[in-house]
């Protein structure tokens, strides 16, 4: 063998063995990856931390299979996250895991509040939701009269937030749950459902609906039944919508039908063909989850979400049903935590005050000027 040869041979081997050290070395970075990712979630969401204030095992009374509850946090309504949080975790001794979504600008304020309360004792999870993952999804209205919120549109993102659940609770921050979460956690769902919401034709809600409302409890309150695509759906303008503010969910199925994947699909629709109703009876976010569990979702008891509290100010509810409710919810303009909200003093039972006193109550008519 001449000496030219066995340069190239060794050449050769030399270029072999690294190709196969870089190979092995891009299997271990890959590997790497998917775990951070998997560690730090996806989409637009990432743990902060597991505050070190949360116990590592729950007590014996706590014990049991772990109930994760959604709930969003921005700094304006903090107040409502921590007495939603307080009314769950007093009335069940279920293994209750919050799920606290937020952005960064606000976590030091929540992570003090919940710190130097009664509430240090709950085992709870903070997650940074990212607004970019919004963009080119939603279409910015001019004559909205309030910005878009991105928090609003994190239920969306079930999955990706508790990776590792098969079922899952989310509820809005205006809420007060009076009985054992565990109830609602086990809502039954029919086969083939990922999710449960409470039907706005429900006796409760139909019964009380505000007066002047019209199409608030109709598909055609929140889609434009002009516009070709919306009707090429098939749905029926009368049907009887539901509220997305308490939602029941199953989780595997959830991914098994991509409903994260087909929410954004509309959402980015939307932007490029103005699919909602003008006169839009509740939030921007309702009129996807509408479209996409259309006929495809199961229902949650009526008493387990009891709302339009904040609809208005006068007192719709008697205060005997309104004790008998299992879950309050305010939505609406009239908040619990501002003027004039009606039964404000069931919510102040589950109040905490905020420690570094930046959130504050605001001073609430009299009952005699509420009634006027």
């Amino acid at each position: 063998m001449t000496f030219r040869k066995v340069n190239i041979l060794i050449i050769v081997l030399a270029v072999v063995i690294f190709l196969l050290v870089l190979h092995h070395n891009l299997l271990g970075l890959s590997d790497f990856l998917k775990k951070e990712d998997s560690d730090s979630g996806s989409l637009g969401i990432q743990r902060i931390d597991f505050l070190p204030e949360a116990p590592d095992s729950m007590p014996e009374e706590r014990s049991g299979k772990e109930i994760p509850v959604v709930i969003t946090a921005v700094e304006e309504r903090l107040g409502g996250v921590i007495a939603a949080m307080n009314s769950i975790s007093t009335n069940t001794k279920s293994n209750v895991v919050f799920y606290i979504v937020t952005m960064n600008d606000t976590v030091d304020h929540l992570r003090l509040w919940l710190k130097n309360t009664e509430l240090k004792a709950l085992k709870y999870k903070i997650l940074d939701f990212d607004p970019r993952v919004l963009e080119g999804k939603i279409r910015v209205d001019p004559d909205q009269p309030e910005p878009i919120k991105p928090l609003t549109f994190a239920r969306y993102y079930l999955p990706y937030m508790v990776p590792d659940a098969e079922r899952a609770i989310y509820m809005d921050d205006d809420v007060i749950v009076q009985d054992d979460i565990l109830e609602l956690y086990d809502t039954p769902l029919k086969p083939g459902h990922a999710a449960a919401f409470s039907e706005d034709c429900d006796s409760v809600a139909s019964k009380f609906l505000v007066r002047g409302a019209g199409n608030q409890l109709n598909y055609i309150g929140f889609l434009d039944f002009k516009k070709e695509t919306v009707r090429k759906l098939g749905l029926k303008a009368s049907a009887c919508s539901f509220n997305p503010g308490v939602i029941v969910a199953n989780l595997t199925e959830w991914r098994r039908q991509n409903i994260t994947g087909q929410l954004e699909k509309w959402m980015e629709l939307n932007t490029e063909e103005e699919l909602y109703s003008r006169t839009l009876a509740g939030s921007i976010t309702a009129p996807p989850l509408l479209i996409v569990f259309y006929k495809q979702h199961s229902s949650i008891d009526p008493m387990w979400h009891v709302r339009h509290l904040g609809s208005s100010t006068g007192k719709r509810y008697s205060p005997q049903f309104v004790k008998a409710a299992k879950l309050l919810h305010w939505n609406g303009h009239f908040k619990p935590w501002g003027r004039m909200a009606s039964y404000s003093d069931v919510w102040e039972k589950w109040y905490i005050p905020d420690p570094s006193g930046k959130f504050s109550l605001v001073r609430k008519h009299s009952e005699k000027e509420e009634v006027m």
